[in-house]
């Protein structure tokens, strides 16, 4: 990794729409960063970022922006962000999440930042329909016309781009997709031993012989609850040693299961609720495999994570997930939105559980060499000195 930083600093601005999300989602590399390029961040503030922005000793300015459409309050956002970056003068602008890139690259425009990046995390057009697809394609369309400068998160990212011609503008994945990495130090099987995986079974009820498979993620329709729910529910009449471990809350969402699935969850002994959890690495440890059948990603972290933890996935094939699972090399992909593919997923995994355990050998060392946050970061670094030296070719 680049030990020589820059003797003068240029300034970068790094912007959100929730501060948090920022320091949150780049634990880190913030900080890495700042030591080569004078770092800031801009987004709307919770208390929760204080004890980060601490941590990664940035300094950070705080400025509402509205995650959903809001005219008045949208251009009250551009024009703080416009005087911010008159004031601050940084040469790069870099967005994430849809709304703090539609106003942040066109306030940095407005005010002339010579170089203007945003990043998809992912996008939400491509499961929708009428005329909220096409808002959120012109949403997309305005966010490039503005910044000079694209990062797919993903190869699957960068192909929506280029199929729906969001832009003609040049799109560059940087790394091997991830714009975070994994910090493979706290993601490791290692820290867990085997009393601590037979303890946390027992606390819910698993026996040392059930096959555990595990969700992480909010518990709403996007996810792909449903299907998993369904699928499980008929994989369990046969397979009584096979038990579904939820980690996850719909708390706050808007997205919400229906009652049948609910009920099915409630009356279902087999299919346990472990709700919110900040630490999940303890319920990856003690399980078998990772199912995620998720309608829609960008890069999803969670899979990484899991990989990390040595747990073969089961995933329906959706951008980012489809590019982190190898078919029968470290999980495998089935259709997004189909209960009765997941279900024989499921089921040849509890009946070849000596596959499962030859996948697993596979899982960490992949993540490993694809995705560890130090790589991500020095790539980060040098798209940034890329950027910066542009102007002097």
């Amino acid at each position: 990794m680049t030990k020589n930083p820059s003797p003068t600093r240029k300034k970068i601005i790094r912007t959100a729409s929730l501060s948090w999300s920022l320091y949150a989602f780049l634990g880190g590399q913030l900080k890495f960063l700042n030591q080569y390029y004078e770092m800031m961040t801009i987004g709307s503030y919770n208390k929760e970022v204080e004890p980060l922005v601490e941590k990664e000793g940035i300094r950070s300015v705080y400025i509402p922006i509205e995650r959903t459409i809001s005219p008045i309050k949208d251009l009250v956002s551009i024009y703080r962000l416009y005087r911010t970056f008159k004031k601050e003068k940084p040469f790069l602008v870099h967005s994430m999440t849809p709304k703090a890139g539609l106003v942040s690259m066109l306030a940095a425009y407005l005010a002339r930042v010579p170089k203007r990046a945003h990043s998809f995390t992912g996008l939400i057009f491509p499961t929708k329909t009428g005329m909220m697809r096409k808002v959120l394609i012109t949403t997309d369309r305005l966010i490039c016309r503005f910044a000079t400068h694209i990062f797919p998160e993903g190869q699957g990212v960068k192909k929506d781009l280029e199929q729906h011609k969001v832009t003609s503008k040049p799109l560059k994945v940087i790394a091997n997709g991830s714009i975070r990495g994994l910090d493979l130090e706290h993601f490791d099987p290692k820290m867990y031993g085997s009393k601590d995986n037979l303890q946390l079974r027992a606390d819910y009820g698993v026996l040392p012989g059930d096959f555990v498979f595990v969700f992480v993620g909010r518990l709403v329709n996007d996810k792909g609850l449903n299907e998993l729910v369904v699928a499980f529910n008929k994989v369990s009449e046969q397979h009584p040693d096979a038990k579904l471990l939820l980690v996850g809350s719909d708390e706050g969402e808007s997205d919400f299961l229906p009652k049948a699935t609910w009920n099915v969850i409630k009356s279902n002994k087999q299919i346990i609720e472990a709700g919110h959890q900040w630490d999940v690495r303890p319920f990856l440890a003690a399980s078998d495999s990772f199912v995620f059948p998720s309608y829609r990603e960008g890069f999803p972290n969670v899979v990484l994570e899991a990989g990390a933890m040595g747990l073969p996935s089961i995933v329906t094939d959706i951008n980012g997930s489809n590019e982190i699972i190898i078919e029968n090399f470290n999980g495998t992909i089935i259709p997004s939105q189909n209960s009765i593919a997941l279900e024989n997923a499921m089921r040849i995994f509890l009946k070849q559980r000596d596959m499962v355990k030859k996948m697993a050998t596979n899982c960490r060392k992949h993540i490993a060499e694809k995705y560890p946050r130090e790589y991500v970061w020095q790539e980060v670094l040098n798209e940034y000195r890329k950027i910066e030296m542009e102007d002097l070719r």
